[in-house]
């Protein structure tokens, strides 16, 4: 798709001012440098980077509840969705808080000095969410591209003590994913279909127990 295409499409599902463009543009620009030794994102989809990254993770702003004080990106990589997430919070002066949590180092220094350029209030945490023994206090978590949904689920119930919500962006496999998590746990869960792909969803998940 045409990049002017897409760009306008981004603007009229999300409806951002010129400078928000503008500080997307400049994402966009750094990511492709960084992308060519930090291998970030593919290679195939660095011509729709607006479209399958960008719109892909900016799709969830209308479902943040705007009172809530902080949204967890886990496995951030390249900043999707939380970094997109933050821009355009930013534009729309709804002041949630995003924390990135990432484990590799050099990614972690791409999303901070990417934050440094576009002059954003992120948090970036560099740890192995996996591995790191600590439990997790905040309320509200967002995953997309990091892990099947099982572990997602798994991860949640170990470590988020006081879970109101994760939302899980889920690819082609997704209701297949969903089907095989039902058999394991009780999970309280919206659907929609995602506004990028009709193969995929996003859900909001707002309660794990196991069966």
């Amino acid at each position: 798709m045409d990049k002017t295409i897409q760009i306008d499409t981004f603007n009229r599902l999300i409806r951002v001012s010129r400078e928000t463009i503008t500080s997307l543009k400049k994402y966009e620009e750094i990511l492709i440098k960084a992308n060519k030794t930090l291998n970030l994102i593919g290679n195939s989809t660095i011509k729709n980077i607006w479209t399958r990254h960008f719109l892909d993770s900016a799709q969830v702003i209308d479902f943040i509840d705007k009172n809530d004080k902080t949204l967890v990106d886990i496995g951030s990589g390249a900043g999707f969705p939380g970094l997109v997430l933050a821009i355009v919070l930013k534009d729309k002066k709804i002041p949630l808080k995003i924390k990135l949590i990432e484990k590799s180092p050099k990614k972690v220094k791409f999303l901070r000095d990417l934050i440094k350029e576009l002059y954003l209030d992120v948090e970036v945490s560099n740890q192995n969410i996996l591995e790191e023994p600590k439990k997790l206090s905040e309320h509200v978590f967002v995953a997309r591209a990091f892990k099947p949904l099982r572990i997602i689920l798994q991860l949640m119930h170990n470590k988020a003590e006081n879970l109101k919500k994760i939302f899980v962006f889920l690819g082609k496999t997704g209701k297949n994913e969903l089907l095989q998590a039902s058999k394991i746990w009780d999970i309280e869960y919206k659907q929609r279909m995602s506004v990028t792909c009709s193969d995929s969803i996003v859900i909001e998940i707002n309660s794990i127990k196991k069966k």
